[in-house]
């Protein structure tokens, strides 16, 4: 019997649903068109894998000791946990409220969170992907504070009333035994003590527990008798208490900077008061109040002195200074200050037993932007580096690409210059930090992501197999001048900070170029070097690139422009190449002229083994008016050269001769056969001539030719119903880039929702039609006109209006010839329309598969001399320079282009538009990649809306789409990213980056590569209590809680004060992905194996009870018959 799908079914009414808006069925193959598609909806699934990064907004911090593993809880209610480096979990509560405590139930793989809204969750960390066991919401009280001591399973919960009740965590349910306020305090108190900010039992008596209230009163309440033993009262509001670990004392921070510590036995004062940073008056009266210390604990060694560490406490005069965490050692005071406030910090220990000598041997500082692990051991107390990711924000992120399946030697070559880049001083132990065990990653190709900073920094990291470890940093700051004070201003309006913010990245992994475009309307192009090299001058290139129009006269269509002529042009620019800094600053009329935004440094230049500066090229002021910010970037190593745009234009870089190649603005690239009305800008007097552009003239097109519609066969109005519904994504997405690094630094704030790379500049609405900006640049190799027998080199333009123009290449022979030919770049004609903004092109071969441009293997630049003449001719010689090595006519390429709103396949060289898809009507493509996965190549699309889409080439067929994350911050829209393989990434917080996977394959093998987090460990052996401390009832005694605080003795709690909600984390494995009948049998497979599973340990459990018990008897026996005749005394 033939098996049904109704995952099949649906996927024909997608299909069918499809064809609708497609010119072409979808299922079909056009008549020119031989191309047997593989993909299906079954290879794609939309799921998260990992986060990276530091956690954003940390409120809280927890350590187990004996699994080693680290949780920090953050203010949206997400929880991070860290085990040994590449060990990572990120989880989150469903309410998103803030975490305000956190609890390990210690070497039992569980934790307990406290939340601001007044409810406490048990997760179950034995799953590779923890999930909430039982939660507890809390109805009439607000809680406060929580402490569950070792090993015991009654959890002790303080709330804002100064009342304290506990919850079996087992269960998660109340115990009837309750500790009021007003029966803890005196009786004679008529004021209330304020909500509850500490609990602790005694380390040597589990039956006596300390409760601090905020008021500054504290109780050692005996569980037992029900009742206050003692009672300990100071001036000051409480805001931690730390034990010593012999029961006899404890130490308690107070608001005014103070530390007193206590006897238990003597409540009426405390032993000693003591303000470690208030100054002493001469006439002997009390310190300074000091600043409050928040946090304190008191650890004991057995061989010296004891450690007091607490943070805050500092004095109200040191204005300035940073926040500090001091460790009192003996006579020692060592204050250290951190780089953020701190939120919490915890002590390693050798022993999680609290009546033992602690023996203290790290501290790990939880700070609002960073994690710090400080050596304990060794002398200036090191800090620990850091193994983890959470570096990514040093510099707020601007903008990231992700690249898979990258080149095998490329990782260690990053990692062989980035490991020169270390810091020195760290301490030499190991990470103390180090449980869970690694996931067994099936993913073997190579993956690099690469983040842009706001401080002009670059950032490699290897993302293989779903870890993250940086390789490689850079900054592109380094070729300008800095202003020594703030008088010394850049020139520029674009921004009031951060000039160097990185915008885009171009980057090229088989060749090794990397360009990238900044703020300041400047792009520097890198070469890769394993060398050392002193740079005398940085070679500098100034274009004036600006948008001006003078005449409304309509064009004659007789006669045929030319792209780029050597006289002068309706659009006047020039271009200056220098290796220093323009000298001009004004133009006649006194506005600023012919001057760049940043300056380069004049001085010989080291740059270190790595990525090294090429080129600098720069957009300068014209006529008062300051450049506008580049938005798009495309670089070629095979034909050596570069080309950007923006909103007045487009400029091509020859950076193996220095030259400017073309300089137009957009309204030129269409000559006189503009289809758009424009409104025209006032006219300039300075007028200068047209530089660096080569004079061939295109006389195959006439104006009836550039307005066909490429889906059609005869000619379109100018005026049609697409083009009169431009598509403008400024009118919805508010670009403010000359507020750009405002924007950027504010990342880090809750109030990041302003910017975003946007196609087009920072343009008003009115200017909205005359402003074109350049939206899209692909080099390639391929048919240019309807005409061509043959491809070759080209470069295809897209714009925010939708038109997809093509520029051809005329490239000299390579070696010698290259270095003194000029390239030859002319217009094809060819135009072609599609929808909104243009976002993505590429091109298919006859077979489908993906054409990538042509690029030139790596070579080391800096090689010697005698070499460099071999070299040149290998290393400058692009892969196709002349019609003779071209393809044939009859070798079919596909050219796909994507839109903000739809999509097109073309046939080339025909023109014809064989598939075409509307993504979307309703909202807009934020980001679009051509992406390979399973051997074969898909179009992958983010949306506005949140839709993540997916669809087969060359039929756009749509394959995925799923409504994950509606945009509701534009960092999102700026980071968002897809690459090969099924991955993805954006940037989900100002300080951490989330990976997800859109491969079916990678979601069914994610729970292996994932890392475990619990791992069976024997838990250490209590400390021996000694023959005397045995015989005279000494040392710790233990507490019987369940006859305490169970139903039998404590009676049933109030139903209406807290209500149980069950958790969905006892099963593992089935989330997400099962479901219907599957998922039932799924679950009902794994219920019965982990039953079988437990049958199987209670079989195992019961044969090692009956050998034990067998063992005992036999001894027992022997025993009596050895002693049965003996006497009393001989004993």
């Amino acid at each position: 019997m033939k098996k049904f799908n109704i995952r099949k079914v649906l996927d024909g009414l997608t299909a069918a649903a499809a064809a609708s808006s497609s010119s072409s069925q979808p299922g079909q193959r056009p008549p020119d068109s031989d191309i047997l598609e593989t993909l299906c909806s079954d290879h794609f699934q939309l799921c998260k894998t990992v986060r990276h990064g530091f956690p954003y907004q940390p409120s809280a911090m927890a350590f187990d000791p004996v699994q080693k593993i680290l949780a920090i809880g953050t203010q949206t209610g997400s929880l991070r946990l860290f085990g040994r480096p590449g060990v990572e979990c990120y989880c989150q509560h469903d309410s998103a409220a803030g975490v305000i405590q956190l609890q390990f139930l210690i070497n039992e793989g569980a934790l307990v969170s406290a939340l601001a809204d007044d409810t406490l969750h048990l997760w179950n960390l034995r799953q590779k992907r923890p999930a909430i066991l039982h939660s507890l919401k809390f109805n009439k009280e607000r809680i406060t504070f929580c402490h569950l001591p070792f090993q015991s399973k009654w959890l002790y919960v303080g709330t804002e009333r100064g009342n304290v009740h506990i919850v079996n965590v087992e269960s998660f349910t109340l115990s009837g035994y309750v500790i009021m306020w007003n029966k803890a305090i005196e009786l004679s108190s008529k004021t209330h003590p304020g909500l509850i900010v500490h609990i602790s039992d005694n380390p040597m008596d589990e039956g006596k527990l300390l409760i601090g209230f905020e008021s500054g009163t504290l109780v050692l309440w005996d569980l037992k008798s029900k009742k206050g033993e003692y009672r300990y009262s100071y001036d000051e509001a409480i805001h931690s208490v730390a034990w010593h670990h012999e029961g006899k004392q404890f130490v308690c921070s107070h608001s005014d900077g103070s530390l007193t510590i206590w006897n238990v036995k003597s409540p009426i004062r405390p032993a000693h008061i003591i303000t470690p940073h208030g100054k002493l008056p001469k006439d002997g009266k009390k310190p300074e109040p000091c600043k409050p210390i928040l946090k304190v604990e008191y650890r004991t060694c057995k061989s010296g002195d004891p450690f007091i560490i607490f943070s805050g406490g500092l004095s109200y005069d040191t204005v300035g200074r940073r926040p500090c965490l001091t460790v009192m050692h003996g006579k020692s005071t060592a204050v250290l200050e951190m780089d953020y406030p701190i939120v919490d910090f915890l002590t390693l220990c050798e022993t999680p037993y609290p009546s033992d000598f602690q023996e203290p041997h790290a501290v790990v500082v939880l700070l609002e932007k960073d994690l710090v692990v400080v050596d304990l051991g060794q002398n200036g107390y090191p800090i620990f580096e850091n193994p983890y990711p959470l570096d990514i924000h040093e510099s707020p992120v601007t903008c990231c690409e992700y690249f898979a399946d990258c080149p095998v030697d490329l990782i260690p070559a990053l990692y062989s210059v980035g490991a020169k880049q270390k810091r020195q001083g760290y301490s030499k132990k190991e990470w103390p930090i180090n449980g869970g065990n690694w996931g067994l990653g099936t993913q073997s190709y190579p993956e690099i992501i690469i983040t842009g900073h706001a401080d002009g920094s670059l950032k490699f990291w290897d993302a293989s197999a779903i870890t993250l470890q940086v390789l490689y940093k850079m900054k592109t700051s380094k070729v300008f001048e800095k202003s020594r004070n703030k008088e010394e201003k850049p020139n520029t309006d674009i921004v009031d900070e951060d000039p160097y913010a990185i915008q885009i990245i171009t980057w090229c992994p088989e060749s090794r170029m990397l360009c990238v475009a900044g703020v300041s309307a400047h792009v520097i192009v890198y070469k890769f070097s394993r060398q050392e090299v002193t740079t005398e001058s940085i070679q500098m290139l100034e274009i004036r690139l600006h948008y001006e129009i003078n005449d409304l006269e309509s064009p004659d269509t007789d006669q045929i422009p030319s792209l780029g002529t050597s006289c002068q042009g309706p659009n006047s620019q020039t271009a200056n190449s220098q290796s220093h800094p323009s000298t001009s600053s004004s133009s006649s009329d006194g506005l600023r002229d012919n001057v760049p935004c940043l300056k380069i440094k004049s001085t010989p230049l080291k740059q270190g083994a790595g990525y090294q500066a090429e080129v600098v090229i720069q957009l300068v002021w014209v006529n008062g008016e300051p450049p506008q910010q580049i938005s798009s970037l495309a670089v070629n190593s095979s034909y050596g050269l570069l080309v950007f745009g923006n909103c007045n234009g487009i400029a091509m870089v020859d950076y193996i001769q220095k030259t400017v190649l073309l300089n137009l603005g957009t309204i030129e690239l269409y000559g006189s056969n503009d289809p758009y009305q424009r409104q025209p800008k006032s006219p300039r007097k300075t007028r200068q001539t047209s530089g660096g552009l080569c004079d061939i003239n295109e006389g195959s097109t006439t104006l009836d030719d550039r307005c066909k519609s490429p889906t059609s066969g005869s000619a379109s109005s100018c005026n049609s119903e697409d083009e009169q519904k431009m598509p403008n994504f400024i009118e919805r997405v508010k670009n403010k880039s000359r507020k750009f690094s405002k924007t950027v630094v504010s990342d880090l704030d809750v109030r990041d929702n302003s910017f975003s790379r946007s196609r087009s500049s920072s343009v008003t609405s009115i200017d909205k039609e005359s402003r074109e900006a350049i939206t899209a640049l692909h080099f390639c190799e391929t048919y240019t006109r309807k005409a061509d027998t043959c491809t070759s080199p080209c470069l295809w333009v897209g714009t925010t209006l939708g038109t997809v123009l093509v520029i051809v290449l005329n490239l000299p022979p390579g070696g010698e010839q290259r270095l003194t030919q000029p390239v030859i770049v002319s217009p094809s004609g060819t135009i072609l329309r599609l929808k909104g903004a243009i976002l993505r092109l590429a091109f298919l071969d006859t077979t489908g598969s993906l054409i990538n441009p042509a690029h030139e293997p790596w070579r080391e630049p800096n090689v010697q001399e005698e070499k460099e003449d071999k070299d040149k001719c290998r290393k400058l010689r692009p892969v196709s320079v002349s019609p003779s090595s071209s393809q044939e006519i009859n070798e079919t390429q596909y050219a796909v282009i994507c839109s903000e709103k739809q999509a097109k396949v073309i046939s080339l060289p025909s023109q014809n538009c064989i598939y075409k898809h509307n993504i979307t009507e309703t909202s807009f493509v934020l980001r679009a990649d051509i992406v390979g996965l399973n051997g074969s190549i898909c179009l992958a699309c983010f949306c506005a809306n949140g839709h993540i889409m997916t669809f087969s080439l060359p039929s756009l067929r749509p394959l995925l789409d799923v409504n994950y994350l509606p945009l509701t911050d534009m960092r999102i829209a700026r980071t968002f990213c897809f690459t090969n393989n099924g991955q993805a990434l954006y940037l989900v917080s100002p300080t951490e980056i989330q990976r997800i996977t859109y491969s079916q394959g990678t979601c069914e093998n994610l729970q292996e590569m994932l890392g475990e987090l619990f791992t069976p460990v024997e838990t250490p052996e209590a400390p021996n209590r000694g023959f005397f401390k045995g015989l005279f009832g000494g040392g710790a005694q233990s507490l019987d809680r369940e006859e305490l605080f169970g139903e039998s003795a404590a009676g049933k709690p109030s139903r209406s004060l807290a209500q149980h909600i069950p958790g969905t984390g006892g099963i593992e494995g089935v989330k997400g992905a099962a479901s219907g009948v599957a998922g039932e049998l799924a679950r009902a497979r794994i219920a019965l194996d982990e039953r079988g599973q437990k049958l199987s340990e209670l079989e195992e459990r019961t044969a090692a009870m009956l050998y034990s018990a067998d063992t005992f008897s036999k001894h027992a026996h022997e025993m009596m018959l050895k002693c049965k005749d003996k006497k009393w005394y001989q004993f």
